[in-house]
C-alpha cells in the first residue's frame, strides 16, 4: 500500500508541473522543460492545490485511471509517507506534436530523503542515459511519460504514467 501510494504521489508531482503561461521569446521545448522544474519544486514544497491547478479538467494518472480528486487524495498520503524530499532528475526528453498543441515529456527521476548529496547527478543533466546509469545502482528509479495540452495559452498535463525502472527496462 505504502509503494503504491508512493508511487502515485511521484506521479502527481510530476505531472502537475504544468500551466504556466509560456514565453513568446522561448520555444516550446524548453516551456515545457521549465514547467517540469516548476513542477518538481511544487512537489518538493508540498503543494497539491499549485500542483492540481497546473492539469487538465479531466487529468488522468495511470496505471489506476486516478482522476483529479483521487490523484488529491494519494498526493496527500503521499506527502505524509515521505515528509522532506527532493525530487531529482535529467533533462526531460519533449516531443512536439505537429499541432503545436499538444507535447509529451519522458524522464527518469527518483524522490531521495531532502538531506541525501548526489553531486555528480548535476554534471550528468543533460546526459539522461549517464544520469540513469549512475542512479541506477544506487536508488529507486521511476519514469514518468507526461502528455500536455496548451489550453487558452498555456501548457497544462492532461495525462501523466509512471513506470517503475525494473532493473533492465521500465514497466507499470
Amino acid at each position: 500500500m505504502a509503494k503504491q501510494v508512493c508511487t502515485w504521489f511521484v506521479v502527481l508531482l510530476l505531472s502537475a508541473i504544468s500551466g504556466w503561461a509560456s514565453c513568446s521569446s522561448k520555444d516550446e521545448e524548453t516551456v515545457i522543460r521549465e514547467l517540469v522544474k516548476k513542477g518538481a519544486t511544487l512537489g518538493e514544497e508540498q503543494d497539491i492545490k499549485g500542483l492540481m491547478n497546473l492539469t487538465t479538467e479531466d487529468f488522468l494518472a495511470l496505471p489506476g485511471d486516478l482522476g483529479r480528486q483521487e490523484t488529491r487524495r494519494i498526493l496527500f498520503v503521499a506527502f505524509r509517507h515521505y515528509q522532506d524530499f527532493k525530487i531529482l532528475y535529467p533533462r526531460p526528453n519533449v516531443e512536439l506534436k505537429p499541432d503545436k498543441r499538444s507535447a509529451s515529456a519522458v524522464f527518469p527521476f527518483l524522490i531521495v530523503k531532502k538531506e541525501t548529496s548526489l553531486p555528480k547527478l548535476k554534471e550528468l543533466y543533460e546526459d539522461p542515459q549517464r544520469w540513469l546509469e549512475t542512479v541506477g545502482e544506487n536508488a529507486d528509479l521511476y519514469r514518468l511519460k507526461l502528455e500536455w495540452g496548451k489550453q487558452n495559452g498555456d501548457w497544462l498535463v492532461r495525462q501523466a504514467r509512471l513506470e517503475r525502472f525494473t532493473g533492465r527496462s521500465f514497466s507499470e
